[in-house]
């Protein structure tokens, strides 16, 4: 059964002087500010479409990658991801840097190298990152 997910957002304005609000329908979790300002200069304040990427980013390795352990017989304990995706103003998004920490007993160095690697392969978002550069940084805890 496909399972389709809506964000709706609402802009006002030109691109550098307007602004707009991201809701996020289907879950009705949150509803984000987001301007130009922050996307081409960063902000503690105001979402941007790349952080946005990012969380899908991480939430989906996250699941895949805890698939792939418990497929191959590992119980992760911990997986700490976070996706840092790159915006550069007249260029668009460059990338998604997957840096991971875990936490999985009994699992060789060599094993939990190849398992991070096949779920960054295997996550549904990165498929549909394709057309950026995507990396991984991932450690044992």
């Amino acid at each position: 059964m496909a399972i389709t997910s809506e964000a709706t957002t609402v802009w006002t304005g030109s691109l550098f002087e307007g602004s707009g609000t991201v809701n996020l329908d289907s879950s009705s979790a949150a509803n984000l500010p987001v301007n130009w300002k922050a996307r081409s200069e960063g902000s503690d304040k105001v979402t941007t479409p790349e952080e946005l990427i990012g969380a899908a980013h991480s939430a989906c390795y996250s699941m895949a990658f805890s698939n792939m352990l418990t497929e191959a017989g590992f119980t992760p304990e911990r997986l700490h991801v976070t996706a840092a995706v790159t915006f550069v103003p007249g260029t668009g998004i460059t990338g998604s840097h997957l840096l991971v920490n875990a936490t999985v007993p009994g699992i060789s160095a060599e094993d939990f190298d190849r398992i991070a690697a096949e779920a960054k392969a295997g996550c549904p978002v990165s498929a549909a990152l394709a057309g950026i550069e995507i990396t991984l940084e991932a450690s044992l805890a």
